[in-house]
């Protein structure tokens, strides 16, 4: 047995929790670069002139991010899903995403959310502003609160897809207890890989034909759904197969150094001849251009080969933890919740410095993260009400 194995069978994967902080970091950093690129939504954005080789550089790190990002982390959520489903049963699993999940989720909506929009109206209105206390009211009476989830979107849709889960289990009345799951089956080869790329893509190309990207339904952007909803489900069949413990290095590098490197080549051409360098995206976010089939195609070979990647990389190199990366850990969905106020208030504190975009997105960067996670692990886990959902 070895040592993975034997932390598998412990029900600790430290590789995944380290996957997991990472991530969170680069939401925050995507964040940040959002605000000086304006590529796309954030709460506030710096009006910025971007010289080519700018826009380029917060071009590659957005998309390449995005990319890969979120779907990674639905597909860590989905690996776990039956396990806790099984332990737990129907009602107590139902229950424990309803707090885990749900809880943050409406305190994103009904407070912070609007906090962050009362607040940036003082940089924005032209009259004098409501009081708090009205705004507050009008917020939750017109219903803006339901499209107010802010990065809580994707523990919104994990709560949706779980009670999905919930619901097929209970129907089925199927178990997939380790027990009985056999995890030296057959490993996926290079054709089931590039199929299973294939089938977000076609359907991403679908989705963005009526919902391109950029548009949203209660804050969720559904061109980017197809890679979620596959990927979450993958995550559970890889639960069922032991996958992410028995998937070989050398199979998963070749697919992460192909997407790092023809990935990278690909995309740059799609944006060269597509238009993407001079900043015009529209063709990009969906309908029946051959950029969006594009991109498309780029975006859902890029995530899965990335995916394998650093799932075998951390995996292999960094499947230890210590006070550091369990700290990190511990804060890492309490950071994921309350990073917007931070963040946007160490940029608004950078705004009056002339420096260029890309130095304020490395400064911010520098900031804001350290400053999340310290104000979590110091303050806001240890608030009780918080600490029980955090």
């Amino acid at each position: 047995m070895t040592m993975i194995e034997s932390k598998a069978k412990q029900g600790r994967l430290f590789f995944i929790d380290n996957i997991r902080w990472l991530m969170i970091v680069f939401v925050v950093m995507t964040h940040a670069a959002v605000t000086y690129s304006s590529i796309g939504m954030w709460y506030y954005i710096e009006p910025a002139k971007l010289d080519t080789f700018s826009l380029a550089l917060f071009g590659i790190y957005q998309s390449f991010t995005q990319a890969y990002s979120m779907g990674l982390l639905f597909l860590i959520a989905g690996y776990f899903v039956p396990g806790s489903f099984d332990r737990k049963g129907f009602g107590r699993f139902l229950r424990g995403r309803a707090v885990r999940l749900g809880i943050p989720t409406l305190i994103y909506m009904l407070f912070i959310n609007s906090a962050i929009n009362y607040c940036i109206l003082a940089f924005e209105w032209t009259k004098p502003r409501p009081s708090a206390g009205k705004y507050f009211m009008h917020y939750i009476q017109s219903w803006d609160f339901l499209s107010g989830s802010g990065p809580m979107w994707f523990a919104l849709a994990l709560l949706i897809f779980s009670a999905t889960y919930a619901a097929f289990r209970l129907i089925l009345h199927t178990s997939h207890s380790r027990e009985k799951l056999q995890p030296g089956g057959k490993l996926p080869g290079h054709l089931a890989v590039a199929g299973l790329a294939l089938l977000i893509s076609v359907s991403a190309f679908a989705i963005r034909l009526v919902q391109p990207i950029g548009t949203d339904l209660m804050n969720m952007q559904l061109g980017f759904f197809s890679q979620y909803i596959i990927l979450f489900i993958t995550g559970i069949i890889a639960y069922q197969k032991d996958w992410l413990v028995r998937i070989p290095y050398s199979f998963a590098m070749v697919w992460f150094k192909a997407e790092l490197i023809g990935g990278s080549i690909l995309w740059l051409a799609i944006m060269v001849l597509g238009g993407g360098v001079s900043g015009d995206f529209s063709k990009y976010a969906g309908g029946l251009y051959w950029q969006s089939a594009a991109y498309a195609l780029w975006e859902s070979f890029f995530c899965v080969g990335v995916c394998l990647g650093l799932i075998v990389l951390f995996r292999e190199h960094f499947n230890e933890q210590d006070k550091l990366a369990k700290s990190l850990f511990d804060n890492y969905f309490s950071v994921y919740l309350f990073h917007p106020p931070i963040l946007i208030l160490v940029t608004l504190a950078l705004k009056e410095f002339s420096w260029h975009p890309i130095i304020k997105f490395a400064v911010s960067c520098a900031m804001a993260i350290p400053i999340c996670f310290l104000a979590s692990h110091l303050i806001i886990r240890r608030i009780p009400l918080l600490k029980r959902v955090l």
